[in-house]
């Protein structure tokens, strides 16, 4: 009997051990999109990202100062020279994305980012 109380203690000690391992969620690795803007085009370092938190590197190398829209988001005005960063949540699917300053899709700022 002793023998037994012995090996459920080790077998119980062994799971109250193990578990919070067990419990902890894998790590995601973070995305960076390097995204550069110009009249009229976007330019992104990847066309395809995994699912969930993405962080774009925004780098206006145009003249005039440029945004980009995506998945009901838009970033904070660039101006021309500067770089800013804007981190949206994504879901899976063929994500368009813009330039929302008026007549700027137009002439060509726009796109679409496949996100798996």
């Amino acid at each position: 009997m002793n023998r037994i109380t012995l090996a459920l203690g080790v077998a119980l000690a062994a799971l109250v051990v193990a578990a919070p391992v067990a419990a902890r969620p894998s790590a995601v690795a973070a995305t960076t999109v390097t995204v550069t803007m110009k009249e009229f085009k976007f330019v992104l370092s990847k066309t395809s990202v995994p699912h969930g938190v993405v962080t774009f590197k925004l780098v206006n190398k145009g003249k005039l100062a440029h945004d980009m829209k995506i998945a009901g988001k838009t970033s904070k005005l660039i101006a021309r020279g500067k770089t800013g960063t804007f981190i949206v949540t994504l879901k899976k699917g063929k994500l368009a994305y813009t330039c929302p300053i008026p007549g700027h899709a137009a002439a060509g700022m726009k796109g679409k980012l496949t996100v798996t």
